[in-house]
């Protein structure tokens, strides 16, 4: 009896889900971890062979990187947890105190997200560099020049 994992037939039906999956803005390797599910190996494969299948799956790709953007205003958006009860010895409360370890992470969690995506689609979610010219507008102009070799003394 052979070891490893069982062999899986791609069918349309999976391929569906994971266009579904991966426009939302999971991983491949998250689907995979699914019971039922053929390992990343064999789904990359696959995709890779199929122009058909890579084509859609590039397509979820780039849904799914708005749907991690979109994620980025939610997270920053929800203040859940950035406050906590200040309690004094006796347990009375006596006021609220910023909760820094839940702020830093859901920075942390932000700055992963934006960085990722600018690794992932620089033209789209990358830095934009502002180059112009001297005069502040138009392209830039690059002048080169060649020195010109020295001249020979003559004796």
């Amino acid at each position: 009896m052979p070891g490893g994992r069982p062999s899986f037939e791609i069918t349309e039906t999976l391929v569906d889900a994971l266009e579904e999956w991966i426009a939302e803005g999971k991983t491949l390797r998250e689907f995979c971890r699914q019971d039922g599910n053929p390992c990343y190996s064999v789904i990359y494969k696959t995709i890779n062979a199929n122009p058909e299948i890579k084509q859609r799956i590039a397509c979820a790709r780039e849904s799914g990187e708005d749907a991690i953007a979109e994620e980025c205003f939610a997270i920053a958006d929800d203040a859940t947890n950035d406050w906590m009860e200040r309690i004094d010895k006796d347990e009375k409360l006596i006021g609220w105190q910023l909760n820094g370890d839940h702020v830093q992470r859901s920075k942390l969690r932000i700055e992963t997200r934006l960085k990722l995506l600018a690794k992932w689609n620089p033209r789209k979610f990358g830095d934009k560099l502002g180059l112009c010219g001297a005069d502040g507008a138009g392209p830039v102009q690059i002048i080169t020049s060649i020195p010109r070799p020295p001249e020979k003394l003559s004796k």
